[in-house]
């Protein structure tokens, strides 16, 4: 045999070398983008849990306020978020959980805040007012009602989920 068959030219090399790295580097630039393109689609949705939040012994008719955290992962850091409910039970025996986060500007409101109006929510940032079950009461700045959680009851202890809007007041 000769040696010319077996040969690469320099040339050659050349070309297969750049190729290749060029492919390595094109590569390793569009892995990422990839992963990027593709992660939410794979990934389950998060945050629809339930979080354990009280007895329900513990729950009366006059609304309550329950401390709680979630777990939240974003992107690669995970910690705990602080939150909170007014939870009652309504004249049916119902549980209800409503939002404390005030639908005008994102203030907190407290049950019985305002000496003038009692047995409503009040907000203090703009005196924004709520009824029991939380819808808003006209001719006050907040235009939707509170939000409601997502419950659960099993076995005595009431879980919630996450607070959805309940549309125009």
């Amino acid at each position: 045999m000769s040696d010319n068959k077996h040969r690469v030219s320099r040339r050659q090399f050349l070309n297969y070398t750049l190729t290749g790295v060029g492919g390595f580097m094109a590569a390793g630039m569009l892995m990422p983008m990839v992963r990027f393109a593709l992660d939410p689609v794979l990934k389950g949705e998060a945050g629809g849990e339930m979080v354990a939040v009280a007895q329900v012994k513990d729950i009366t008719t006059e609304p309550k306020r329950f401390d709680f955290k979630v777990k939240v992962k974003d992107a690669w850091y995970e910690s705990e978020e602080p939150r909170s409910a007014w939870v009652y039970k309504d004249d049916k025996g119902e549980i209800v959980a409503l939002s404390p986060v005030c639908k005008h500007l994102g203030c907190t409101v407290n049950w019985n805040g305002d000496k003038e109006h009692p047995n409503q929510f009040f907000c203090p940032c703009h005196y924004g007012r709520y009824e029991k079950d939380g819808t808003n009461v006209p001719g006050t700045p907040p235009i939707h009602p509170l939000d409601r959680y997502e419950l659960k009851v099993k076995d005595g202890t009431l879980y919630l989920g996450k607070a959805k809007p309940r549309g125009e007041a």
